[in-house]
């Protein structure tokens, strides 16, 4: 979006996109299916809760909200440890707080307990893993990076297919008790994904050690610099207006078909389809956004995304029988998945390797608040009481949606587009001189020069970025 931005990872190291970054993308799968499906799948235990404690069902809502304004509002605190002790270490920590907040909520005795617990540090734990698995993920792939970024959102479909039903089994086992406890464990997961995120480092020539290390600026804990870019400001007022309505059709879909009288069992069987199609619908999305022609303008691609789920939206509100929603769900799943696929793909491509620790921090925050401020869920459903239709649900969510592909769509055209020349900072104003001064020096000896780096890079192409160890990064 705009102007090229250059990997500004690690100095020196080129992303393999593959080898080792094919096992941190495994990594990124789980962690984003964990992420994303967990506040969902621990909504099967709800109905034990307000049998345990006596209260009702919007109290045990909150468990879910708590964990997704801890997952979008600590943004700056993991982007500010990220930049602080490296992506390993954080996310490790982050596997032990997210299992530690499950187990200790299967001891609780009140559900003021389970909110700090279950909600509080699990949200903490996995907003800790979520984040630096897609900063590793932006520093191992390149070229392959939108297909990576497809696969790795997919985690999400799949992890809320399997995680419901295993919830449903675990509750009727062990009851809700037992199941926390289970399911504390399998988040121990997230320490064997954090223990998969080896740091990449350039390879070190003997002479230039020191000079390398004197060199080395002292990284800010959080670069606000990045509202600097204009691509990153009109990026996050759109990623603010789009979270207003991307979220509600999948809550309000299932009592959309009870209200039309159909049973719950097929009612429910319409997440089924949406999930189904979703699944698919990302990698595939992932592999169209790698196309050369493609890529350059995937901010479009991505504006067009929001616009097909927002139009989709306007469309399912006139769902008048089961088969009109079966098409809104099938048309949904799609668009949801090409969204899924490519919102952090866009956010890479806007600010680069450096920046991207503290950008997606801030772009969160700005969702969490966006949310806080307008809380979408609270405000359609007080309009479906007041009116008694769905109709107006799903078409306020087609207007915030498509609202936010116009931002993003004529805001990069206008205000972007015209400045694709420039140099975005001094910093790499300064690298395009030292590239041109590099390139006027010795052109006798170019043409070797070119021949032996491209021989070397087509023999050993996994030695441009070495994955090593260090002191800072592992535990």
């Amino acid at each position: 979006m705009g102007a090229v931005v250059a990997d500004d990872g690690p100095t020196g190291v080129k992303a393999p996109d593959g080898g080792w970054g094919w096992a941190v993308l495994f990594g990124c799968f789980i962690i984003t299916g964990f992420s994303y499906a967990f506040p969902k799948a621990v909504s099967v235990f709800f109905k034990e809760l307000i049998r345990e404690f006596g209260i009702g069902y919007s109290d045990t809502a909150w468990i879910s909200s708590i964990l997704l304004a801890m997952l979008y509002g600590t943004g700056p605190l993991c982007s500010v440890c990220v930049n602080r002790f490296g992506c390993r270490p954080v996310m490790l920590v982050g596997g032990l707080f997210a299992s530690m907040g499950m187990v200790i909520a299967s001891f609780c005795t009140s559900i003021v307990q389970i909110y700090l617990t279950a909600g509080v540090i699990t949200g903490l734990g996995l907003a800790l893993n979520f984040q630096p698995s897609l900063i590793m993920l932006n520093r191992y792939f390149d070229k392959r990076r939108p297909l990576a970024n497809g696969l790795s959102a997919a985690g999400s479909p799949v992890f809320l297919c399997a995680l419901s039903p295993l919830g449903q089994i675990l509750q009727h086992e062990y009851g809700w008790r037992g199941g926390f406890l289970i399911l504390g464990g399998m988040l121990l997961n997230c320490c064997v994904c954090g223990a998969l995120m080896r740091p990449l480092e350039p390879p070190k020539k003997p002479e230039d050690t020191k000079e390398t290390t004197e060199k080395k600026p002292k990284k800010k804990l959080l670069d606000f610099s990045v509202f600097k870019d204009g691509g990153f400001v009109i990026y996050t007022l759109a990623a603010s207006i789009m979270v207003l309505g991307l979220f509600v059709p999948p809550v309000f879909v299932v009592s959309y078909a009870k209200d039309l009288k159909y049973q719950d069992t097929k009612a429910a069987f319409l997440l089924t389809i949406l999930g189904f199609i979703d699944i698919f619908a990302r990698p595939i999305c992932g592999m169209v956004a790698g196309l050369k022609w493609v890529r350059p303008r995937c901010v479009y691609l991505f504006s067009f995304a929001m616009i097909f789920n927002g139009f989709t939206d306007l469309m399912g509100s006139m769902s008048v029988d089961y088969a009109g929603l079966v098409v809104f769900c099938i048309f949904f799943g799609i668009s949801y998945g090409m969204v899924g696929a490519l919102q952090f793909e866009v956010l890479m491509a806007i600010v680069g390797t450096q920046k991207f620790s503290s950008a997606i921090g801030l772009v969160l925050l700005a969702e969490a608040m966006a949310v806080l401020i307008g809380p979408p869920s609270a405000g359609k459903r007080k309009l479906l009481d007041a009116t008694g239709k769905y109709m107006f649900v799903f078409i306020i969510a087609g207007i915030e949606v498509t609202t936010s592909a116009l931002v993003l769509a004529l805001g990069n055209f206008f205000c972007i587009k015209k400045k694709t020349e420039e140099p975005q900072t001094k910093e790499e104003a300064a690298e395009r001189e030292e590239l041109n001064k590099s390139e006027d020096k010795a052109p006798e000896d170019a043409k070797v020069d070119s021949i032996e780096v491209e021989q070397f890079l087509k023999d050993e192409p996994e030695k441009n970025g070495e994955v090593v160890t260090n002191p800072e990064t592992c535990v």
